[in-house]
């Protein structure tokens, strides 16, 4: 896999990692930082790299990077750099037929814990997509993007969903970076905007349907880039 290598990451939030719990941070940061769409496929990030973004050794990012690598997240693509796998129509054909199962599930049962709080935190991160369209800010987009899906599914309160919800988006939502670069970010915000309209409108099958379109779209637009 070709591509540019990025020796640190320029983030607001990358402070030094405290050293009580510094293997599960580490893991847990760079979940976050895949979740995000801060390692795009054909990115090359070093293990110096991430200790230094993290203010960390290399022994926990290197203990971190072995648990996502053994969850086929991440790759070692040459020497001490890692990358994001290729994603094969096969695979990509896999995740897109359990993702319409299981987040509309988790979406759906959503509904019923919905408040005015959390509408209110979920208009606020479609707002944000809102901007991001509009400037072309795909990072920005990307970031709100998972902000808004997972502020849905929390509120189903199964931290069983959570965690396979989160194991799917961590094997494709790196290429959501191609969203962006082939223009696809209003048509998908479409969407989002009918899945709010559901949720505030309690319409249990409307969200549902509302994520299904979503989740084709996005699959549908990187199946055709990957061709």
């Amino acid at each position: 896999m070709a591509g540019t290598t990025v020796r640190r990451f320029d983030l607001p939030d990358a402070s030094p990692i405290s050293r009580e719990t510094l293997q599960d941070e580490v893991y847990r940061r760079l979940i976050d930082l895949i979740l995000d769409g801060a390692i795009a496929p054909g990115q090359l990030v070093t293990i110096q790299g991430l200790a230094d973004t993290f203010g960390t050794s290399a022994m926990p990012v290197r203990e971190a990077l072995k648990r996502l690598a053994a969850a086929n997240v991440l790759t070692v693509v040459s020497g001490r750099s890692i990358g994001i796998p290729p994603l094969s129509a096969a695979r990509l054909d896999d995740l897109h037929r359990v993702r319409r199962e299981i987040e509309p599930l988790a979406a759906g049962w959503a509904v019923a814990g919905m408040d005015a709080s959390r509408l209110a935190g979920l208009r606020g991160h479609l707002a944000e997509m809102t901007r991001a369209v509009a400037e072309g800010d795909a990072k920005t987009f990307l970031r709100a993007n998972r902000a808004f899906h997972f502020g849905i599914y929390s509120v189903a309160g199964s931290p069983t969903l959570d965690r396979i919800i989160e194991s799917l988006w961590l094997q494709i939502s790196p290429y959501f970076n191609l969203l962006g670069k082939a223009g696809a970010m209003p048509v998908t915000n479409t969407e989002h905007e009918a899945l709010m309209r559901a949720l505030e409108a309690g319409d249990v099958a409307g969200v549902r349907d509302s994520l299904v379109r979503d989740i084709d779209i996005g699959c549908g637009v990187i199946r055709k880039l990957l061709q």
